[in-house]
């Protein structure tokens, strides 16, 4: 983070007060007091913040009293460390996570507070990944002041549950990078697709995780690219993907399902049950216009079968 942003962390009686200057926006996560079971939430800015900046976050965040939040900041390094990448540069981090943890059951939840300024990641893929990456039921702001990817958030998460005493397996981290890079590959390639929704394929990929896991527990091994073709393609038409996702894109997915069964994400009971958690809200966040696609085309297969019937039926007595 630039230099200047020290003196933020170093000072949080006159962020306080700049604080109250200026109207607050009510967060999901509560500050105004301290949880006594859960401690307090962990801010983790995006390196590249100016003070001006990271006190944008504070108010985006609804923060009144910084005293009321552990702090960290997310650098280059850390980046390096969970993603994968190499050189990663700390002046061009800006998003920014605020995690709290809560009651088992609760799952996953991501909330980004500035739509307009995330451009590349979804709340539904920051969760699918996060949980892939070891996170569990955990309540995740992010926001960001100006327009980014949003990637520095999701390693704001990681560094998050490392500050809060949780292992972070890096082999998982990146293997969740791989998956967020995959999934919003694909969704990027289908905007504007009428018969395409991006929760309709983050609710894929949850299944396709979890029917990796069973098959594991049922086999004694992990599935066969083979297998794992299959288990795609079948999770794909479960949920009206099937002829929407191409060839290509499907051999993706294979790609990211080889990686992440050979992590410990696939013996996880942790991982499962946050999972069926996901799969829920990402059937909540699918567009009606979507649900009412594929309630039509189960009707005309319906139509169609009975059609077909009744035709061989009439020239059984033609």
């Amino acid at each position: 983070m630039k230099k200047s942003l020290g003196k933020i962390l170093l000072a949080p009686v006159v962020l306080g007060l700049s604080l109250s200057l200026s109207p607050l926006v009510q967060a999901e996560i509560q500050t105004d007091v301290i949880n006594e079971k859960w401690g307090k939430p962990t801010l983790v800015y995006g390196g590249g913040l100016s003070d001006e900046q990271a006190t944008e976050v504070n108010n985006l965040f609804g923060i009144s009293d910084v005293n009321n939040v552990s702090r960290q900041v997310v650098v280059g390094t850390d980046m390096d460390q969970y993603l994968g990448t190499s050189g990663a540069d700390t002046a061009s981090l800006y998003s920014s996570v605020l995690v709290q943890k809560q009651d088992a059951g609760k799952g996953v939840v991501v909330d980004i507070k500035t739509p307009q300024n995330i451009t590349l990641i979804t709340e539904t893929q920051y969760a699918n990944a996060a949980i892939t990456a070891g996170a569990s039921d955990v309540l995740i702001d992010v926001a960001s002041p100006i327009q980014v990817t949003g990637e520095s958030a999701l390693t704001g998460v990681y560094k998050a549950l490392a500050a809060n005493g949780e292992t972070v397996d890096t082999a998982r981290t990146e293997v969740a990078q791989q998956e967020l890079e995959t999934v919003n590959e694909v969704a990027t390639a289908h905007t504007g697709d009428s018969n395409f929704d991006s929760s309709a394929l983050d609710k894929a990929v949850a299944e396709i995780k979890t029917a990796l896991a069973d098959y594991k527990k049922s086999n004694g091994q992990v599935a066969s690219e083979s297998d794992i073709n299959t288990i795609i393609n079948d999770v794909l038409g479960n949920n009206g993907l099937e002829n929407v996702i191409t060839a290509d894109e499907v051999s993706k997915l294979v790609t990211f399902a080889k990686a992440y069964q050979e992590t410990s994400a696939i013996d996880s009971a942790e991982v499962a049950a946050q999972l069926n958690q996901f799969k829920q809200q990402a059937e909540q966040q699918i567009s009606e216009a979507y649900k009412n696609l594929q309630d039509s085309g189960i009707l005309e297969k319906i139509g169609a079968f009975f059609e077909n019937l009744w035709k061989g039926l009439t020239g059984l007595f033609a």
